[in-house]
């Protein structure tokens, strides 16, 4: 069974408060990860190549012979 909160030592006490703290910084880190990929997707979506395949492929040819 669970100690009372009044029987709890203070370090008890300081170490739930960090749990708690940690805890809640590593939701909001995985929060701003997901943002941030989410920011990403559409621009890796939409992204052109500069040259075409064909061309950059003559390009190779080209400097082969």
């Amino acid at each position: 069974m669970a100690t009372s909160k009044a029987k709890r030592s203070a370090t008890a006490r300081k170490a739930a408060r960090t749990r708690k703290r940690n805890a809640a910084a590593k939701a909001a880190s995985r929060k701003k990860a997901t943002a941030r990929r989410k920011r990403r997707a559409p621009a890796r979506k939409t992204t052109r190549r500069r040259t075409t395949r064909k061309a950059s492929r003559r390009r190779t040819a080209r400097r082969r012979r």
